[in-house]
């Protein structure tokens, strides 16, 4: 499976959203900063993500972007879906005119890779953000130890 640097720009974008969540919007800028993205590139995927709905934005002063979804409701998998399109390893393969031959190997080895397209969604429809937050959270509490050793 390939992930684009887009969708995992979005995936870090609605973490870092879901960690600094609160009654106010977080601001583009503060999330490039955080987690080492570039402002412009993060502002065009901030912008498909609310095209998708999965933030809302506020302008102004005190504007910035919060998500749509408590973070428990959010999954990568419409996270993925929303940047790169639907998952699965048929996606952007170019058709060609296959021979006999390669069509009864693509043929027997199709259901294969069904299954491996229904493992992937599966996985990643199972992981939520939040459970990105806790996981971030429990490393940068490990990292916090370390240094009080």
């Amino acid at each position: 499976m390939q992930v684009s640097l887009k969708a995992t720009y979005a995936i870090l974008a609605a973490l870092d959203l879901a960690m600094h969540n609160g009654d106010s919007p977080v601001q583009a800028k503060s999330i490039a900063k955080r987690q080492s993205i570039p402002a412009r590139f993060l502002e065009q995927v901030l912008n498909a993500m609310k095209k998708a709905g999965l933030v809302t934005s506020l302008r102004g002063a005190q504007g910035g972007y919060m998500l749509s979804k408590k973070p428990s409701e959010l999954s990568l998998a419409e996270i993925l879906e929303a940047l790169d399109g639907p998952i699965g390893p048929h996606r952007g393969q170019a058709s060609h005119r296959l021979s006999r031959r390669d069509h009864r190997q693509v043929s027997l080895l199709a259901s294969v890779w069904d299954r491996v397209k229904q493992a992937e969604l599966s996985v990643l429809a199972s992981i939520t953000v939040k459970e990105l937050v806790d996981r971030q959270r429990e490393l940068e509490q490990q990292h916090a130890l370390m240094y009080h050793i």
